[in-house]
């Protein structure tokens, strides 16, 4: 059956929830919104999946973190959406778009038109038969990105216990370190594996990554540096190793893989400009308008130039740039021209009783400061003479606020920045 609405959200995930309550906060009127997506949910807080999700005790579960409530917004269930004037299609895949006939066409032959179309499809996890690993079909071998692999990796941790308790993670930035404490926290046996040399190695300077890596091994997470598994082996189709580049073999039961990820485009390919080669993604100008004028990109699918830089192109993998760049969007459709989006970095982990928040750019001179056996401690990043970065491990929240304001601001780096350490920030 032909649908047609005034805008279309293509994509279900966090960045379409906060499409949806930018329109309602804005005013921007009921039956002319339409968010097209595949999951048999509504939208919700992904980052709850490596984190609370995860919990042995008092997990996160659905209703409770239906978006936009993390980010201090309304709980949107379904139920909002329809008072809100909103449809929202669940569990519609769509499987073309025609950029110049402004046409979705759906799974089962069905075509949605619009007037405007926002791009928020998102990136799907690399996985291990990205890499041709033998074995990566194998009951056992899972990746973590949306509510139903979250289920299938509890279910899995419950089959791993019976099994012997052993888990090998595969990578060692967010989703590896996350979900290996959500691995030991419901009493696994978990290995680490990873290619380089300390975890969080595109941003954690090796003191930084010493911190984490002694507080895991505390927890009983053994950190294998410098390897790769290059396959999984199994009985019965289920897994019972992995095999590493350096030839040892670990016993397991489950595999989690968290290697990154990759911008769902392919749905426009030669029908937008995209960007060849890493970051990768579909490019767009300040007002996160394609080359297409009526079609935006949001969230971790869009290429935007990041004035912090001068202008480059970043794609940012994070909640906070889904919900600034939904509500940026937004104030184009309804108010076209406005000025350009101006996103600052931020990225932040939990995991087990640690808490940390970056800000700005890894880039120049890394300043520490504080003790890490106090518990609380950081860095500031100096670049030309300017704090251009700023990381705080156990930080409260006025104190995570005024690294941000730091960075913001971009003062002179004074000589004894080290000694001033948090103060610098808080006296700004």
């Amino acid at each position: 059956m032909p649908q047609a609405f005034d805008i279309v959200v293509l994509g279900g995930g966090n960045s379409a929830g906060y499409v949806a309550q930018a329109w309602v906060k804005a005013g921007g009127g009921k039956g002319k919104l339409a968010i097209v997506g595949d999951e048999q949910v509504v939208s919700y807080e992904r980052p709850a999946l490596s984190k609370a999700y995860l919990f042995p005790e008092n997990p996160a579960r659905l209703p409770g973190f239906h978006t936009c409530v993390g980010g201090g917004g309304d709980r949107q269930p379904p139920e909002w959406y329809a008072e809100q004037g909103i449809e929202f299609l669940t569990g519609t895949r769509v499987t073309a778009v025609d950029v110049a006939a402004k046409a979705l066409t759906t799974a089962g032959g069905d075509t949605i038109s619009y007037g405007k179309l926002v791009v928020a499809t998102g990136a799907r996890p690399v996985t291990l038969a990205d890499f041709k690993t033998p074995g990566h079909d194998l009951q056992g071998v899972h990746v973590l990105r949306n509510v139903r692999d979250a289920d299938a990796l509890l279910e899995a941790i419950k089959a791993c216990k019976a099994a012997g308790g052993k888990a090998v993670c595969v990578g060692g930035g967010y989703i590896g370190m996350e979900c290996a404490a959500g691995l030991a926290l419901n009493g696994l046996d978990v290995t680490v594996v990873f290619p380089e040399d300390r975890l969080m190695s595109r941003l954690f300077t090796p003191e930084i990554a010493a911190f984490y890596e002694s507080f895991y091994a505390e927890k009983g997470i053994k950190l294998l540096k410098g390897d790769i598994v290059t396959a999984v082996e199994g009985e019965g189709g289920k897994v019972t190793a992995a095999v590493l580049n350096s030839g040892a073999k670990l016993d397991c039961s489950l595999v989690l893989v968290g290697v990154g990820a990759r911008p769902n485009t392919d749905l426009f390919a030669g029908q937008l400009d995209m960007v060849q080669g890493p970051p990768g993604g579909i490019v767009v100008n300040g007002q996160l308008q394609t080359s297409n004028p009526d079609v935006y990109a949001v969230g971790d699918v869009a290429a935007f130039p990041l004035q912090l830089t001068g202008g480059n192109l970043v794609r940012q993998e994070h909640v906070t740039c889904c919900r600034l760049t939904a509500a940026h969007v937004v104030g184009e459709l309804l108010c076209p021209g406005g000025p350009a989006f101006d996103y600052l970095p931020f990225f932040y982990s939990r995991v087990f009783s640690l808490s940390w928040q970056f800000y700005g750019l890894s880039e120049g001179e890394v300043v520490r400061h504080g003790d890490p056996a106090s518990g609380k401690f950081g860095a500031y990043w100096v670049k030309d003479g300017a704090v251009v970065g700023a990381f705080l491990e156990g930080g409260s929240a006025k104190e995570n606020a005024a690294i941000k304001k730091a960075v913001v601001a971009r003062p002179a780096a004074p000589s004894d920045l080290a000694q001033q350490g948090l103060a610098f920030a808080l006296g700004l």
